[in-house]
């Protein structure tokens, strides 16, 4: 089973890369984020002409997610756990393949100290608790996404420059670990224990030309299927292309 996950930055801007990199790599379930569209106007029909079936949850200009699989999607759920009068549109959930798949797009933070900050770390705690409703027995587990957070220092240019910043601080990684608590392995560092591979990097500064990047963009696995993960890559040729996203997408192969 192949999973994938890409922060698009706009679905209706992207969908012809993203229709050509479903062809090529052929993903058995691809999550997206900050789609930036309302459910009606999601380029559903392209998606469906290619085998899959969507599930949306949208909003205009941002944030949204998104999940496109081939297995059929059961048990669609949108957002977070109690989370009935939330208006941003950061998680949605399905079943496929006997595999439980979110797709989450993790508040940017803004600023340290700041409320949206605070937000930030509270939407990890909250998902953390959706998790645990979703799947008590914490197996069969994929949780994918921009999580706006790098893991550790070889996820970012430079470590002692951005150790206390936004998306690489002491609270971010607390928030991060204890969700990982779940009983949950990063995908990707199950095979490539080297620093210096990034899945974002900005557009201002010559940031990709540069490689000053950070890997925020993470495949989270549940233990049964991290001991059945067999790949995991970042997928940067996509970030070279003309007009990309700033996020490259990254694949999971689970045998």
């Amino acid at each position: 089973m192949r999973i994938a996950t890409w922060n698009v930055n706009s679905i209706r801007i992207r969908i012809d890369a993203v229709v050509d990199w479903i062809r090529r790599l052929e993903p058995d379930v691809l999550c997206m984020q900050e789609t930036k569209v309302v459910d009606d106007d999601f380029p559903t029909e392209e998606l469906q002409r290619l085998g899959y079936a969507v599930a949306m949850a949208g909003q205009k200009t941002y944030n949204g997610v998104a999940i496109a699989s081939r297995l059929p999607l059961r048990d669609v759920r949108v957002g977070l756990s109690n989370g009935e009068g939330d208006a941003d549109k950061r998680l949605i959930s399905a079943s496929a393949g006997g595999v439980r798949v979110l797709s989450a797009y993790i508040p940017n933070g803004k600023s340290v100290g700041s409320p949206s900050f605070a937000q930030k770390l509270a939407f990890f705690t909250r998902l953390g608790s959706t998790l645990e409703a979703q799947a008590p027995d914490r197996r069969g587990v994929v949780l994918c996404g921009d999580f706006n957070v790098a893991p550790d220092e070889r996820d970012v240019f430079d470590p002692a420059r951005m150790r206390g910043q936004l998306h690489f601080h002491p609270d971010e990684h607390r928030a991060l670990g204890e969700l990982m608590d779940f009983g949950l392995r990063d995908a990707y560092r199950l095979h490539h224990p080297e620093a210096g591979r990034f899945s974002w990097w900005d557009y201002r500064g010559a940031g990709l030309q540069k490689n000053e990047g950070l890997r925020i963009d993470l495949v989270l696995l549940s233990h049964d299927l991290a001991a059945r993960c067999t790949r995991a890559e970042i997928d940067d040729a996509e970030r070279h292309k003309d007009k990309p996203s700033d996020h490259a997408p990254v694949l999971v192969d689970i045998g």
